[in-house]
């Protein structure tokens, strides 16, 4: 019981470590696995130990939690944003998460590009 009080009383994100959290997520290996893979603990871990080379002591959970509340208020965001006659809206990092999620599977349909042919669809 005591770990999981500890573990909740993490001290809060900077927002110099938040970027570097972004720069570690928005790498295209850990984005590619993110994307690819239903069981993503190795990959958390992965992003963790990024986090420790940059001299950061955050954990594999706790930088899954906070990719989540990240992803979360960009999308919030961006659906607030994409109804007509509201007031524009922006979040902390809006730019940094766009550049990562902007162009991710989840929210935009992909576009084809016929080379052959030079068309799109």
């Amino acid at each position: 019981m005591m770990e999981s009080q500890n573990r909740r009383r993490a001290p809060a994100w900077t927002e110099r470590e938040v970027r570097d959290l972004i720069a570690v997520w928005g790498d295209e290996t850990v984005l590619a696995e993110l994307r690819s893979k239903r069981r993503n603990a190795n990959t958390y871990a992965k992003v963790s130990k990024g986090m420790q080379d940059r001299g950061y002591n955050r954990d594999a959970q706790q930088c899954r939690v906070k990719i989540k509340e990240l992803r979360q208020a960009y999308q919030k965001t961006r659906d607030a944003n994409s109804r007509s006659g509201s007031e524009p809206q922006t979040c902390r990092f809006y730019d940094e998460l766009h550049a990562i999620l902007g162009g991710a599977a989840s929210t935009d349909p992909p576009m084809w590009y016929d080379s052959v042919c030079g068309s799109s669809e």
